[in-house]
């Protein structure tokens, strides 16, 4: 890539061929964070910020966490740029040309690398199934140092030189540390990906469970761990393995947050005023108390009355100070720390009005206290709150129920094999299990992720949701092309986009005929398939020999870098991988000046990859005043002249030029 040099008033940019540099901008935020660590160099230096932070750290002590062999080889994968390419595949793809869905062929920690500036904080969920490190059920580089030259060598892009994709056997050495050294950099990437208000979803089963929650933690913070789902897979009733002493019938979903700004959505239900059905009255005037810096009147039995009354808005509610209330509840602590211990002072059964407590309005609540003499349980009652009063007047109150931990879903298990109309047996999650994992984080318009993608459950859960309630939902998947001979296609990822296809059509011909709902916007019923490949620009070979014919022929990139064997698309979609574009972005074709000229995000960036410019294209093409060109600097054909008007031309517009 080169960088040409204009007049100050222009704008020019060299293209970067590689991926963002991981490494690079964490320690720009680091330094935007505490200037005060600058060395020379724009370095850190870390002993300062260590004092920044106070504390000094012995790096020859103990620390708390999970290690093993190769975690530190995992920080140089994970720093490691790609300079691959994702080459689109439109015969592949369903309505390419409009569609903001994506299917990608390739090695999932490449496809990561590549996603960083496209993708960065743009994924509102991700969900995976990895392998659950069963001892022959996954296959991944065993050179992660290499995990592109493996990939392309396993997809038979080049020479094989004796690397391998392979299963990880539990009798080899570092069995557990193979599974964490592939799933370590790969959830570090996925991380950057989410937005703020993002979370991931990971299936896993009781074999790595553990390993997975502690590298989360070390990943997300475990601050941010919201919860751990149990599902039943399997019938109780129903097993094949009879010898074996316990039946595993549950999977976990481990659950975490980026950030706080994440708000799961909760299921929510019809606001009942059925629980509202008690009346406290009170006949004498009992005695003051302060307690717990709170003015309280407490009432002996014979000096109340509490009566269970019709439902109504004016009615009290009725609750156990126990278990979690006593903790995750204002009323049912002040029970526990201010009012349980005196039963002995107040004797049993006596009724507390506690002022000032509650939102219902009333300005008190009532607490009742223990009955028996071994009983340390009482009740509190409250008012149904003073938000809530003017929900029910419009009309609209619903509550927001918690979620559930725990779900059977062993029938939709059971049954999903031939979902999407494709037989898959290895591992198949139903739609239905997706779904509910959809409702807890995903809104109209949001992105999903899924880099295990397999036979592509997620965009079918996707495509369904939308279905629903007419939505926008968009899908990004990523499958290693795994052989599937077995099933009746060349690779696994085949299968996967052949099942996104059939589901795409069974929901077109089931609207054939019907009138359109919602809003009038149509659902995006499409996907672009890319493929993982090596770079479009061919790069100088370090390892060639010295000689003079070898130099020579390395030489010759400098006119003629790019593969012979590409298109001009294939050019265009990595220039915006490279550039920050996502690969749903609008790219149309037009003719300017007798030149084919590519116009993305509707002209605000022009590529002419014309190997013969003129001064009349040129000239026209700044007439539009983009944003950013790019032109082949084989397009000048070595004409100093020809490249100086073009910097010219673009000097006095607010546009960014490049060469490639």
């Amino acid at each position: 890539m080169e960088k040409m040099t204009t007049a100050d008033q222009s704008k020019v940019e060299r293209l970067d061929g590689a991926s963002l540099d991981i490494a690079a901008a964490k320690r720009c935020e680091l330094l935007a964070l505490f200037p005060e660590v600058r060395t020379e160099g724009h370095n850190i230096d870390f002993d300062r910020l260590r004092l920044v932070l106070g504390e000094a750290v012995d790096s020859g002590k103990e620390r708390f966490g999970l290690t093993w062999p190769g975690k530190t080889a995992c920080f140089k994968t994970i720093q490691a740029p790609s300079t691959a390419t994702l080459l689109p595949c439109p015969e592949k793809s369903a309505d390419f040309d409009t569609t903001e869905n994506l299917i990608i062929e390739g090695d999932n920690l490449e496809v990561l690398k590549l996603l960083q500036k496209s993708y960065l904080g743009k994924i509102k969920m991700i969900y995976i199934d990895p392998p659950y490190n069963t001892g022959n059920n996954f296959i991944y580089p065993d050179d992660y140092s290499e995990s592109l030259q493996t990939y392309l060598q396993y997809t038979g892009q080049v020479d094989a030189d004796g690397k391998k994709f392979a299963t990880n056997s539990d009798t080899e050495g570092r069995f557990h540390s193979k599974w964490l050294n592939m799933m370590y950099p790969r959830l570090y990437l996925a991380r950057n990906l989410l937005r703020d208000d993002g979370a991931i979803f990971v299936s896993i089963d009781d074999n790595e469970a553990h390993d997975l929650r502690s590298i989360m933690n070390d990943i997300f913070g475990e601050e941010n761990y919201l919860a751990t789902l149990f599902v039943q897979v399997r019938f109780a009733e129903k097993t094949l393995a009879e010898k074996n002493d316990f039946q595993k019938v549950i999977e976990q979903v481990h659950v975490y947050r980026k950030t706080d700004a994440f708000v799961p959505l909760r299921p929510s239900s019809e606001y009942s005023l059925e629980p509202f059905s008690w009346e406290i009255a009170t006949t004498g005037e009992g005695k003051e108390r302060q307690i717990g810096g709170r003015k309280v009147r407490i009432f002996a039995p014979g000096e109340y009355q509490i009566v269970r009354v019709e439902p109504s808005i004016d009615a009290l509610k009725e609750t156990w100070a126990t278990g979690a209330v006593l903790k995750g509840n204002a009323s049912g602590k002040f029970f526990g720390d201010h009012l349980a211990p005196r039963k002995g002072e107040d004797g049993l059964g006596a009724l507390y009005r506690v002022e000032g407590i509650g939102e219902d309005g009333l300005g008190y609540r009532y607490f009742t206290g223990p009955k028996r003499e071994d009983a340390t349980k009482g009740k509190f009652y409250s008012g149904v709150p003073i938000s809530r009063r003017a929900e029910l007047a419009s009309g609209t109150a619903t509550r927001n129920e918690p979620i559930v931990n725990f779900r059977d879903l062993s029938h939709a298990f059971g049954n999903c094999r031939h979902e999407g109309m494709i037989e898959f047996r290895d591992g198949k999650k139903p739609t239905a299990f997706l779904r509910w994992l959809l409702d807890m984080a995903v809104a109209d318009g949001d992105t999903v992720l899924d880099f295990f993608a397999g036979s592509g459950s997620l965009a079918h859960a996707v495509l369904a949701a939308n279905e629903k309630d007419q939505g926008r939902r968009k899908f990004v998947l990523v499958q290693l092309p795994e052989p599937a001979e077995d099933y009746g296609f060349e690779t696994i990822a085949d299968l996967c986009e052949e099942r996104v296809r059939r589901v795409i059509r069974k929901l077109n011909e089931a609207d054939n005929g019907t009138l359109p709902l919602g809003d009038g916007k149509s659902q995006d019923r499409g996907f672009r398939v890319f493929r993982l490949a090596q770079s479009n620009v061919e790069e100088w070979d370090s390892t060639i020999e010295h000689d003079p014919d070898s130099l020579a022929e390395q030489l010759k990139l400098g006119v003629d870098h790019l593969r012979h064997d590409r298109s001009d698309l294939d050019i265009v979609f990595e220039v915006l991988l490279k550039s920050g574009y996502p690969l749903s972005e609008s790219v149309t074709e037009e003719t300017i000046e007798g030149k084919r000229v590519y116009s993305v995000a509707d002209g605000a960036f022009l590529m002419c990859l014309d190997r013969s410019l003129t001064l009349e294209s040129l000239r026209a093409i700044a007439a539009r005043k983009p944003e950013r060109v790019l032109l082949l600097d084989e397009g000048f054909a070595g004409n100093d002249q020809l490249k100086a008007n073009a910097v010219q031309s673009f000097a006095t517009k607010t546009t960014v030029l490049r060469t490639l």
